[in-house]
């Protein structure tokens, strides 16, 4: 099992879900309020807007909270947000990639390495591991949209570039350019989709133990708890054996 969706479960079976559910939903409305402010506020007009209103919508976001990180965005008071990427190691010289989206900086930078200290790992240079990943476009269905040759057909006729599809629903990507093409193709012929975006896929993983893999749960968690941190990404592989001991 590579990467850390996994790990984001487990933390989440063991407690804390209000305070992850607001958490969510606030870096939700940052991503809103900003894809809201590079163009105009209506999402038929604005595909970076529908996109970020669609996985709000995946993730149960109330229309109340959309509305208000839309309307934020034309204030006079509202803020400017920067995307920053940062690179780093981890555990085991695991590989990891931070998006964010802040309105300080230094604020976020000195929260970001300092996460990385203390959980083990290291801040690198911008460039020192994302050429080891490849930056595509994802987009992911429930199975209730249909079986594996219905989405593999349509995705093909979109322009995607692969489609995997498991008891948990179907994942299709493409060129991170061609995202917004292939999500609105694919919308034609399937429905919305559960979500939309870009994703940072390693060309390798990195085996690691139970040791390195709670360690690393630690850390990753650490980062996304960061308010301005949006997505984190990594290189690691899990087996299904320290899988089941950590979930346990």
């Amino acid at each position: 099992m590579a990467g850390h969706s996994q790990f984001k479960n487990i933390m989440h079976r063991k407690g804390k879900q209000d305070g992850i559910r607001s958490k969510m939903f606030s870096k939700l409305a940052r991503e809103i309020t900003v894809a809201a402010k590079t163009g105009l506020p209506d999402p038929a007009m604005n595909a970076a807007l529908r996109l970020a209103i669609q996985n709000a919508k995946a993730q149960s976001m109330p229309k109340d909270n959309i509305d208000r990180a839309i309307k934020k965005a034309s204030g006079a008071d509202a803020e400017n947000y920067d995307y920053i990427r940062y690179e780093g190691y981890g555990p085991g010289g695991t590989a990891i990639i931070v998006e964010a989206l802040t309105d300080n900086r230094n604020r976020t930078a000195s929260n970001v390495r300092s996460i990385f200290t203390k959980g083990g790992g290291t801040l690198g240079e911008t460039g020192s591991v994302s050429f080891s990943f490849d930056h595509l476009g994802e987009i992911t269905y429930k199975p209730s949209v249909g079986d594996a040759d219905k989405v593999m057909e349509a995705a093909i006729e979109a322009g995607a570039d692969d489609v995997v599809s498991d008891e948990d629903g179907h994942t299709i990507t493409c060129a991170f350019e061609s995202l917004g093409e292939v999500s609105k193709a694919l919308e034609a012929a399937l429905g919305e989709a559960d979500t939309v975006k870009t994703v940072w896929k390693p060309q390798n993983t990195i085996d690691v133990d139970q040791e390195k893999a709670e360690s690393l749960m630690k850390l990753i968690d650490s980062l996304e708890d960061d308010d301005d941190v949006q997505a984190v990404f990594s290189n690691f592989e899990v087996s299904e054996e320290v899988m089941a001991r950590l979930s346990a």
